[in-house]
């Protein structure tokens, strides 16, 4: 019975095994989306330029959320919507968006 248990637990919910932040709070909603993070991320890099730009044009559309300052397309909140107003604090959101950063910068990968 236990046996039983612990396999449905660890088969179960993969938020709760979710190795940080970013993957139980980012990915997982995401996943269901045409447009990846990464390609989102680009976006985000495209608009801000750098890494303290993008960081709080980032904090703020998730405090935020509008589509003025959406930097997806017309047609992806067209067909999408605006996500809902973050329920993250102010810690928990730099933390996210420090490892969103770090897990997709591309700096160090053009060589």
């Amino acid at each position: 019975m236990v046996k039983i248990i612990l396999l449905l637990f660890i088969l179960g919910d993969n938020v709760l095994l979710a190795e940080d932040m970013y993957e139980r709070n980012c990915v997982e909603c995401h996943k269901n989306l045409p447009t990846s993070l990464q390609r989102m991320f680009m976006n985000y890099l495209l608009v801000y330029g750098g890494e303290k730009n993008m960081k709080a044009g980032l904090k703020h559309y998730l405090q935020y959320p509008s589509k003025e300052i959406s930097v997806m397309s017309d047609l992806f909140i067209d067909s999408y919507g605006i996500k809902e107003k973050t329920t993250l604090n102010n810690d928990e959101l730099d933390e996210i968006i420090d490892i969103y950063w770090d897990k997709l910068k591309v700096f160090k990968k053009l060589k």
